[in-house]
């Protein structure tokens, strides 16, 4: 995987906010209770790295997540607590670039053990499948986890910090991290053989958060919004849209999950064409997990790119 250099936030708003302490007590709840025994308390930044650290961690660990359940996390605020929190755990797993407030938290409270997780994703400016056109240089893409191999490379520094904060279970957090790789190998595969008569489809989606997926899978991702879920498409956007669909023969658009599906059902609608669910897996529901998304997004996309096995 491509390096990159540590980069700096450039994203949304950034204000520690007093009111997000109401959204924070589920999230840190999870490392109070986890005090009664002798396991390291993890905090994650939002859920896919939330996720990574579970697995890793497992029996030997508590994990919480600065990002509440159904919340959107390029908009996470920080209450004071959470910002202590910061602070006071164990080992913190972050993206930076992603999400602006747990930069300055990570920085202003220099937590001992940290995993960025940008330093193992290799992240890209603009991924997209082999089909697109070229992009300008812009934001580096925080979206790395819908492609499961970058996934898999984070779990093993995750690893290796935690059995240096716990050298006494070093071997099982080692063997946790490989576990976790043979499985989103295989995760990989079933991508890799769902799709391959997907070749060069073009996905069309509500906002640029599946450039990775597609360029593994050698898909062509056209957003209707750009890295930021929230930005309406102007006019302008909606017609080349329009025009993508009509011109490549698109039979499905994809909204999400936490974002109103609104702009991407009305363009479908007027267009004649078909509307999915598609989730970026950017936050988290209870009753499912990654592995379990991951797949439902594999059935979404074969049945709405028409893929034929």
């Amino acid at each position: 995987m491509p390096s990159h250099p540590n980069h700096r936030p450039t994203r949304r708003r950034t204000r520690v906010a007093a009111a997000g302490a109401l959204l924070a007590a589920p999230a840190l709840a999870a490392c109070t209770a986890s005090s009664a025994d002798d396991g390291l308390d993890v905090l994650a930044s939002f859920y896919p790295l939330q996720y990574v650290a579970e697995q890793v961690g497992g029996e030997h660990v508590s994990v919480s997540s600065l990002t509440p359940p159904a919340a959107e996390p390029h908009d996470l605020e920080l209450s004071p607590a959470q910002v202590r929190a910061v602070g006071e755990s164990d080992l913190v797993v972050y993206l930076s670039g992603m999400q602006a407030a747990t930069d300055e938290a990570v920085e202003a409270q220099a937590p001992e053990r940290v995993v960025d997780s940008a330093d193992a994703a290799g992240l890209e400016h603009g991924p997209n499948g082999g089909g697109a056109a070229a992009l300008d240089a812009g934001a580096l893409d925080p979206h790395f986890w819908l492609d499961p191999t970058r996934l898999a490379a984070v779990g093993h520094d995750v690893a290796d910090e935690l059995a240096a904060a716990d050298p006494d279970h070093a071997a099982d957090y080692a063997a946790n991290a490989d576990a976790l790789e043979a499985e989103l190998v295989a995760l990989d595969g079933d991508y890799r053989d769902g799709l391959a008569q997907c070749a060069g489809a073009t996905l069309v989606v509500s906002h640029e958060a599946f450039g990775y997926l597609a360029e593994r899978y050698d898909l062509v991702q056209e957003g209707i919004s750009g890295l930021d879920p929230e930005v309406e498409p102007s006019p302008a956007r909606l017609r080349e849209v329009g025009a993508i669909v009509r011109q490549n023969d698109v039979e499905t658009l994809y909204f999400e999950v936490l974002t109103s599906p609104k702009v991407t059902t009305t363009l479908a609608e007027d267009l004649g064409v078909g509307a999915a669910k598609l989730d970026p897996i950017e936050g988290w529901t209870e009753g499912s997990d990654y592995m379990d998304i991951m797949r439902e997004n594999l059935t979404a996309l074969r049945e709405g790119l028409n893929c034929r096995s």
